[in-house]
């Protein structure tokens, strides 16, 4: 497709922004004013291509009905949305965004005339978008419904999966190779979408519910990688930088949360780890007691304690906490107390899903600290304040060789000098492990809503 300057040059300033946006995201200061640039250029991206498209009435019509139709959907959603929904919003958009790729790819293909056959770089980047596409579309459908506890969020197995995941990733094979030789044409890639859909079910079943976010950064990287395919196939420029931009990021962030876990990507997809174990410390003529404190006795604690690092995690999500967190931080801060947030790079159920709650609370981003950065504060910390999290905390992973998250780095709470852990009850974390910390001679239990408990915290340090 011949494309005039002006708008080459608009495709190329918004593939400036489009870079300028993601880089922007890497820091929670300039995360905010990154979305809002990403943002700009994809709106320059669609205004160009409604431009480019004034030619065609029909394909104006159409990309009009669209827009009007798919705008106030994604800013609905994106208003009312939840933090702890966030994840499965990520999942939801996410997939359709990757379903979207495989259909364009499609229709694209189906266009060629019967009388000639289509070339070897659009058959190629057809056959990757569809099944890259329906990959994400079918594994993100899967994601979301472990995420909403649609089904349970542990590994899903049976005799022979992998086997028979191997038959299917080789059919797709056999299929694609035929459609791109002209074998097959249209049969084929239906049965080539077919049999993508079926592998993205089977590739994310198994995976359990703490693998979760690493999965997520996965299917996203697939999706854009699945854009850019399309960028070959329609002959859009902007489309195959915003997709392998997507596509990049999405698998070093995979790759770096594979790394936070101590564990290699195959171990993470194929390694069916979630499943219920209880710690020997719960079992029978084993048990162990666990000490639980009241709001009044561990506010005087902050209150009179010079560091506290607050550890959070999903349950202060699920309660809506996050603003009474920063209360009560703003309150130890007056009395001189310093105050820091250590985040695990998979707290929460998607990446990045603690920076995004604190930052709803407009908590400074000089407080939140990465796991490398204050794994070493913990041994000066008076208390270290759990609050909703579990498994990233877990000593088992230092200590348990026959535990499923040996060798996952965690955050060193279990080095403070005192662990106030604020749970719920008692049950196993995401990962449906149990967590030693909980018998710890050092943590005192605070149980109940992470937000009624944060406070009464409020409210005992000021009376302290």
């Amino acid at each position: 497709m011949h494309l005039a300057p002006y708008i080459v040059l608009l495709y190329l300033l918004a593939a400036v922004l489009f870079i300028v946006g993601l880089h922007q995201l890497s820091s929670p200061k300039h995360a905010r004013s990154g979305n809002l640039v990403a943002a700009l250029g994809a709106l320059i991206a669609v205004g160009t291509t409604i431009d480019l498209l004034h030619h065609s009435t029909l394909d104006l019509v159409l990309l009009v009905v669209a827009i009007v139709i798919g705008a106030p959907v994604g800013a609905v959603a994106a208003r009312a949305v939840k933090m702890t929904a966030m994840p499965q919003m990520v999942a939801s958009f996410n997939g359709v965004g990757g379903g979207a790729a495989a259909l364009v790819a499609i229709v694209e293909f189906l266009r060629v005339p019967a009388h000639s056959s289509p070339s070897l770089v659009l058959s190629i980047s057809v056959v990757f978008a569809v099944v890259i596409g329906a990959i994400s579309f079918a594994g993100s459908a899967i994601a979301y419904t472990k995420l909403q506890e649609l089904m349970r969020g542990t590994p899903i197995t049976y005799p022979g999966q992998q086997p028979v995941n191997g038959a299917v990733a080789a059919a797709i094979v056999v299929l694609g190779v035929l459609v791109v030789v002209g074998t097959l044409s249209s049969l084929g890639l239906w049965l080539l979408l077919l049999l993508a859909l079926v592998l993205g079910v089977a590739f994310v079943l198994p995976i359990g519910g703490a693998d979760m976010p690493v999965v997520i950064s996965l299917l996203n990287a697939f999706t854009g990688l699945a854009v850019a395919g399309d960028g070959f196939v329609v002959g859009n420029p902007v489309l195959i930088v915003g997709g392998t931009l997507v596509g990049a990021s999405g698998t070093f962030l995979t790759k770096m949360m594979s790394d936070a876990m101590g564990r290699s990507l195959g171990n993470l997809l194929f390694g069916a780890f979630g499943k219920i174990q209880v710690s020997e410390a719960a079992g029978p003529g084993g048990a162990k007691s666990v000490r639980s404190g009241s709001a009044e006795d561990i506010g005087t604690l902050l209150a009179y304690s010079q560091r506290v690092i607050i550890v959070p995690g999903y349950g202060l999500a699920v309660a809506q906490a996050q603003h009474v967190a920063r209360e009560l931080a703003d309150v130890l801060e007056k009395r001189g107390v310093t105050v820091d947030y250590a985040i695990h790079p998979v707290a929460g159920r998607m990446p990045g899903h603690m920076n995004v709650l604190l930052a709803e609370a407009n908590v400074p981003y000089e407080q939140l600290k990465d796991m490398d950065e204050i794994n070493d504060a913990f041994k000066t910390a008076d208390v270290a304040l759990v609050v909703g999290a579990n498994d990233v905390v877990n000593p088992a992973a230092r200590n348990s060789p026959g535990s499923p998250i040996y060798g996952m780095p965690i955050l060193n709470a279990d080095e403070a000098h005192n662990i106030v852990f604020m749970k719920r009850s008692m049950r196993p974390g995401f990962a449906g492990i149990d967590n030693e910390l909980l018998y710890d001679p050092k943590t005192i239990m605070l149980f109940g809503d992470a937000k009624d408990s944060l406070t009464k915290l409020v409210a005992a340090v000021k009376a302290a």
